[in-house]
């Protein structure tokens, strides 16, 4: 009589930090909770939940995955863009105004999301995935970057994308600083909507 012994099964297969490391190639840190490091395979643009909203309208499908955590919106883009953040802000003339806007990179981390259709923590306030990446697509190559063109694809531009974060995040504290100064009444007023550059 023959036994058969079943094939070891992978114990990490239902870990999240194995699905980011294997699945998607990503660099994990320990948590908890668990944080993915930036500036290796993406940066990451961070601004008020509000304000980011309103980019990703603005921007439609032209940036790679988002996350949310709390009220504090995470654009994932191009690495080397942290880098590149604060000369931008100049050229399109943000330089020295007071905006909420964040860029995570070289040896920075980010809360990671539970992985898309993944059980995962109920906590209020948990990181969630707005738009997830997706396994065996190589994500590089759909993350806003300073370059329009890498790899023969075209990239979503970073420059737009930076625009859009930046006048976005400073009407959101506009509108903020408005309210504060008239009280609830003035929640009610229509904010001015900004073309698209």
């Amino acid at each position: 009589m023959a036994l058969t012994v079943p094939l070891p099964r992978s114990p990490l297969e239902d870990d999240p930090a194995w699905w980011y490391e294997h699945e998607l190639g990503w660099a994990t840190a320990d948590g908890p909770p668990l944080r993915l490091v930036t500036g290796l395979r993406f940066d990451v643009l961070e601004l008020p939940a509000a304000a980011g909203g309103a980019v990703l309208r603005r921007v439609g499908a032209a940036t790679g995955p988002v996350a949310l955590l709390g009220r504090r919106m995470r654009l994932l883009v191009a690495a080397g863009s942290a880098d590149e953040l604060p000369g931008l802000l100049d050229w399109l003339e943000w330089g020295g105004i007071s905006l909420d806007l964040a860029a995570l990179g070289s040896g920075g981390r980010m809360t990671a999301p539970i992985p898309p259709g993944w059980s995962g923590s109920g906590a209020p306030g948990a990181a969630v995935w707005l738009r997830a990446p997706e396994p065996g697509r190589e994500v590089e190559s759909s993350l806003p970057a300073l370059r329009a063109v890498r790899g023969g694809a075209a990239a979503p531009c970073l420059v737009r994308l930076v625009a859009a974060a930046a006048a976005e995040c400073h009407r959101v504290r506009l509108l903020s600083a408005r309210t504060r100064a008239n009280g609830p009444a003035s929640q009610q007023l229509t904010p001015q909507r900004f073309a698209s550059s």
